[in-house]
């Protein structure tokens, strides 16, 4: 059987051409590129994206629908339906996570119990799926692959799938950034923490059955300057929880990619030594120093968008140069703007970019 070089990459198996795992936000980009309006026809202009990029990870729309344009009042800033400040984003506008809504004080906050709470369809927090038992999530999920691969996705499958709120962004996300911070050296605070890792427990377990190879399981435990939470109540509250469940994963023949923005210098070793087969995340991360950590993982998010920003033809070809020298010391590498490239993103940086890849990146 021939594997695809994302298959090879995903496995770290090193192979010759060096795929993509970007973030295409730049529509405009994409426009300048093929020469097909993003907008009037998304359909074409992704296929033809493709074409052009052969190891370009790129959605493709099921339809050629025209996509509405922005209508900003600025041009880049704006007022939505419901009078909220927007922002042009990617094809679209920003939206508004209002998390921690519910929770006003600290009693609130630890008068809540997850366990008797599990259903979060309604929560507006990102992964808002009933979390009631184990087969309630199994039968979502199992309803996104084909019946007939049974319990196992085919060889050579990059099927996937994956959580945003590993166990770090629960609380965040659930009380929101400032009563998380002012809550979570409470002692109280240990029993809803136990609590999160019941509801993934059960997520991990349906996890384990699905027809998928790879899972992708993110959380935001560090920001541009490292870490947000001591090492201790890390390895509290949040690795041993990764280590159990990882160790489901794996016990049931996945491989986990851990995925989190920021700078993970200070916890790279520790996300290995979880169980984690690789990293996503951005270029405030020494790529070198986290992959030397384990022999050909998967890593994504060497390539700067602040780099690309500034349109040096010099400067983005040393970009590539040294993200292609990097990938030949693991045999799981990706390129990737770590820190994306979205709309207010030159196009033609975008181009340069994607064309020098095409010219470089292999081993």
């Amino acid at each position: 059987m021939e594997y695809t070089e994302r298959y090879l990459a995903l496995m770290g198996l090193a192979p010759e051409r060096i795929p993509h795992e970007e973030y295409l936000g730049c529509p405009d980009a994409e426009t300048l590129i093929t020469g097909i309006d993003h907008y009037e026809h998304p359909r074409a202009c992704r296929q033809k994206l493709q074409e052009m990029y052969p190891l370009l990870n790129v959605d493709i729309p099921e339809t050629d629908d025209p996509k509405p344009r922005p209508e900003l009042q600025s041009g880049l800033t704006g007022v939505n339906t419901d009078g909220r400040h927007v922002v042009k984003w990617s094809d679209g506008v920003t939206y508004h996570w209002d998390f921690g809504a519910r929770f006003t004080t600290p009693d609130d906050v630890f008068a809540f119990s997850p366990l008797e709470n599990p259903d979060f369809t309604d929560s507006g927090i990102v992964n808002n799926w009933d979390f009631s038992s184990e087969e309630t999530l199994y039968e979502m999920f199992r309803a996104r692959y084909p019946a007939e691969w049974g319990d196992k996705a085919p060889e050579g499958s990059t099927a996937q799938c994956g959580v945003y709120q590993t166990m770090f962004m629960w609380p965040l996300l659930v009380f929101g950034w400032e009563l998380f911070l002012e809550c979570c050296l409470d002692e109280r605070f240990e029993r809803i923490m136990n609590e999160f890792s019941e509801l993934n427990r059960r997520l991990f377990r349906a996890f384990a059955r699905l027809p998928v190879n790879f899972v992708f399981c993110h959380d935001d435990i560090v920001n541009t300057r490292g870490p947000v939470c001591s090492p201790s109540w890390m390895h509290k509250y949040i690795f041993p929880r990764y280590e159990e469940f990882w160790s489901i994963l794996k016990a049931a023949g996945k491989r986990v990619i851990f995925v989190s923005d920021g700078c993970m210098d200070a916890c790279a070793a520790d996300v290995f030594a979880c169980g984690a087969e690789g990293i996503l995340t951005e270029p405030y991360t020494d790529a070198r120093a986290a992959i030397r950590k384990r022999e050909n993982c998967f890593y994504a998010g060497e390539g700067d968008t602040r780099t690309l920003s500034r349109n040096d033809p010099d400067e983005i070809r040393t970009m590539v140069e040294r993200m292609v020298e990097t990938a030949r010391m693991t045999g799981g590498y990706f390129m990737r703007v770590g820190n994306e490239f979205t709309w207010s993103t030159p196009p033609e940086a975008v181009r340069l970019y994607l064309d020098l890849c095409n010219e470089l990146a292999h081993r």
